[in-house]
């Protein structure tokens, strides 16, 4: 794909750390993101042609349409800014995209680098409060942007690191694998963080360590980076949460143990209730599976199973609840999520969006919403990732193969 205009950010000193545990930082600007900085990604061309013939092959419910919204290469998990200016856009690599509708015509026609000079490492997990901050989830880092959308309106940006470099997890844990973060500011202004643990089961000498850290869990923090706690234990590798606008209620997604054969252990998606709760692992490999590893242990105290068992392997990653009014009443509280697609499986299963319907008892139900990215012979032609909401309520779906931003509308039947 073609890039052009290169990007430079004004650099200043950053400012001295809070402690090891914590992480908070001081608050000082770590840098300047100047506008019209950033390389700009081809929006045309034989890529985006080859994108709109894939999704000619997505099986939907009837009155749903799924469009090219933008070429984003490796496009992760995504983050509309409340304010309707703008999306923003992780990877596992060193990118954070800004993606722009300028004209409203629902296909974005500016994507640009943003903030890449900041030596960015796996900017996975980015997510915006309510008053326009934007946070971006590292693997072992968290930046804060606070006004991130005036980007789109050519003012310059400052960049903090309310959790500086080396502080979010110990260095002697950082890994590529299960290292993808993501984030969501809670219902009580504070930051949850979900830190996935590098092994597909972990040995027992990691488990105090990781129980401190909340390393295999997902953790909670003040904007400004203190009073970090501990919020889940007992997650594998969560790569998507958020929370029930109705109850408040945490919810998420855990991607369960590989090497047990293709049908086990289940996926899940957890509905969280308090503080502090647990969910297994890894005396559960996923589901009521135990693992191998630790099948003769008693687990810890009281457990929370899940909510909803998915297919094996599928990996399901981001969710969000469906908060917007364009799609049909019964849509409207339901969670969307991506399945990213096996690789530890014979048959491949999962590069799909599906659609879980909680009901006020407790139980849920899911099914597939869009499907399709998997051909006859079995190959990839795209892998969904994350989904989010735009202003207008039609939903946006992230690929990190195919490297593209899809939009699901729905126009009556």
């Amino acid at each position: 794909m073609k890039t052009l205009l290169l990007s430079f950010v004004l650099i200043f000193p950053l400012a001295a750390c809070g402690s090891a545990q914590t992480g908070a930082g001081s608050g000082a600007m770590l840098a300047e993101i100047a506008p019209d900085s950033g390389a700009r990604v081809d929006q045309d061309g034989p890529d985006a042609e080859e994108i709109r013939s894939t999704l000619a092959r997505i099986a939907l419910p009837p009155g749903f349409r799924i469009s090219l919204y933008a070429i984003v290469p490796g496009a992760r998990h995504i983050a509309v800014g409340p304010r309707g200016w703008g999306v923003f856009v992780g990877t596992r690599g060193d990118r954070i995209w800004a993606v722009h509708d300028s004209n409203g015509d629902g296909r974005a026609d500016v994507v640009r680098d943003f903030a890449s000079s900041l030596g960015l490492v796996m900017p996975n997990g980015p997510c915006f409060a309510p008053d326009g901050r934007l946070y971006v989830a590292e693997l072992n880092r968290v930046l804060m942007f606070p006004s991130a959308e005036d980007f789109f309106a050519g003012h310059p940006v400052a960049a903090h690191a309310p959790v500086p470099r080396g502080r979010l997890i110990p260095r002697s844990e950082e890994h590529f694998n299960h290292g993808a973060r993501v984030c969501r500011v809670g219902p009580d202004g504070r930051l949850y963080i979900s830190l996935g643990q590098p092994y597909n089961v972990p040995p027992r000498n990691k488990l105090a360590l990781y129980d401190q850290w909340g390393i295999g869990g997902i953790i909670r923090l003040d904007p400004d980076g203190s009073n970090r706690e501990v919020y889940s234990r007992g997650i594998r590798n969560s790569v998507g949460h958020d929370f029930d606008p109705a109850t408040g209620d945490l919810w998420f997604t855990d991607n369960q143990v590989d090497g047990m054969g293709d049908d086990i252990p289940p996926g899940e998606i957890n509905h969280q209730t308090a503080p502090g709760q647990h969910f297994g692992f890894p005396w559960y490999g996923g589901g009521h599976v135990r693992t191998r590893e630790y099948a003769g242990e008693e687990p810890p105290g009281e457990l929370v199973f899940p909510a909803v068992e998915t297919v094996a392997h599928a990996a399901d990653l981001g969710m969000r609840f469906y908060t917007g009014s364009m799609f049909p009443a019964r849509y409207r509280g339901a969670i969307f999520s991506a399945q990213h697609g096996s690789w530890d499986r014979t048959t491949p299963v999962g590069a799909r969006v599906m659609v879980t319907f909680p009901g006020s008892d407790g139980t849920a139900t899911i099914r597939p919403f869009a499907e399709g990215w998997i051909d006859e012979d079995g190959s990839y032609l795209g892998r969904p990732v994350d989904v989010a909401v735009l202003p207008d309520g039609s939903l946006l779906v992230s690929d990190d193969h195919a490297g593209a931003l899809y939009r699901i509308t729905y126009e009556g039947g």
